[in-house]
């Protein structure tokens, strides 16, 4: 490592270290030729990617290769993570629930229905990508006018099976 990445590393790591709102296990980072390479665990994707946010402006950093583990303490269900995903949803006032809900498989998070407000939609991906246990958030909200879910729809996109879902076969 030359004395340029050095003072680097320096930089970022203290952008790191001072960043608010971060609940991160032993943050790491490597610089070669100001290409920063990011290692260590976090409790969510939000995180991941708001890590990656506060390194990209630090002056100097060419390229950043994160690294970082998404974590959770103990083993969360598909259903558990759902369930998180939902509870996120419901607490955001931009997200109506008769518009948008979600499934998890393997800890991926698919949101599904109809929104015809582009902003609902990305609050909804940043809402998912909060909750416990969520590594990847896919979008497949139809954006087009936004078509209202009785509970029963919005109950049965929270506990059906994959494999009876005709969305997801061939997941």
């Amino acid at each position: 490592m030359t004395k340029k990445d050095d003072k680097l590393k320096e930089k970022v790591e203290a952008a790191v270290e001072f960043s608010p709102e971060m609940d991160r296990y032993g943050v790491e980072a490597d610089v070669v030729d100001g290409e920063v390479m990011l290692t260590g665990i976090v409790d969510t994707i939000a995180e991941k990617n708001r890590l990656t946010k506060v390194v990209s402006k630090v002056s100097g950093v060419k390229r950043i290769e994160n690294g970082i583990t998404v974590a959770t303490d103990g083993q969360i269900t598909d259903r558990g993570v759902a369930m998180e995903v939902t509870e996120e949803l419901k607490d955001d006032p931009r997200v109506n629930m008769k518009h948008i809900g979600a499934k998890s498989v393997d800890g991926k998070v698919f949101l599904v229905g109809h929104s015809d407000n582009p902003a609902e939609i990305e609050a909804a991906k940043h809402d998912a990508a909060k909750a416990r246990g969520v590594t990847e958030v896919i979008s497949q909200v139809k954006h087009e006018q936004a078509k209202e879910l009785t509970p029963e729809q919005i109950f049965h996109s929270q506990v059906r099976n994959d494999k009876e879902d005709g969305e997801f076969k061939g997941l």
